[in-house]
């Protein structure tokens, strides 16, 4: 920059003027973050222990840690309260559908009045999802269908809401928000146990993620979150 300071002065005061001028006239700063309650479940040494053990055996990944996570996964209880899924994910005993530890969980629960809570930290794998505990935040709603949690404005906003928070905090894109019963066809897929190579659940099916997927992208596009490309599936390998 040249000629005089008090020019200087006046041209830098200018851009800065200009940098926050979009802000000054409303623009969007992002996805704000949803109001959070911190309710965790035990998720000792001996859980990471276990979770590594998974994470070696299903992915060939010796630690229990998320990191830089691709896929967000929406889930469904398949009850009526909070209070039996978090009694679910906190006691770590071999699920009764594969008999294998640790016990499952995911990292948020959206209740039916909207409130989130966090069960446990972003930075611990969570088992939720066969083949994308590895790269994947679990986000569980309660209910017993998916058409429950999409036709409950407070449910469905708080849960619009977090996803979005999550897509921009981890530079997600639209496509790789899926239901659970889309989890065979996601990208990220990777299970190296064939027995478990195919198995996948029954809920948010793909039609009922593509009425979510079409808020969600209202909302993020409203907040200025980048959608990085069209919705994205394969061909499951099984």
């Amino acid at each position: 920059m040249t000629g005089s300071p008090r020019i200087r002065v006046v041209l830098a005061i200018g851009c800065l003027f200009a940098s926050l001028a979009p802000l000054a006239a409303g623009a969007p700063a992002g996805a704000p973050r949803p109001r959070i309650v911190w309710k965790p479940i035990p998720f000792p040494a001996a859980r990471k222990l276990e979770m590594q053990a998974y994470a070696l055996r299903h992915y060939g990944l010796r630690t229990w840690r998320l990191r830089n996570p691709k896929v967000i996964v929406e889930h469904l209880t398949a009850s009526a309260g909070a209070a039996s899924a978090f009694s679910t994910f906190a006691a770590d005993v071999p699920d009764s559908e594969l008999h294998e530890l640790p016990g499952t969980c995911a990292h948020f629960l959206v209740d039916t009045d909207g409130t989130i809570y966090q069960l446990v930290p972003l930075q611990v794998m969570c088992r939720h999802t066969v083949g994308l505990n590895w790269t994947a935040v679990g986000i569980e709603h309660v209910g017993v269908s998916d058409a429950q949690v999409l036709s409950n404005p407070r449910q469905l906003a708080a849960s619009l809401a977090l996803t979005a928070w999550l897509m921009e905090r981890y530079r997600i894109g639209l496509g790789d928000v899926i239901g659970h019963n889309e989890s065979l066809t996601s990208r990220f897929h990777r299970e190296l146990y064939p027995g478990w190579r195919c198995q996948t659940h029954a809920d948010w099916k793909k039609a009922d993620m593509d009425v979510y997927r079409s808020r969600l992208q209202a909302l993020a596009t409203r907040d200025a979150v980048p959608l990085r490309g069209p919705v994205r599936h394969v061909r499951p390998s099984c």
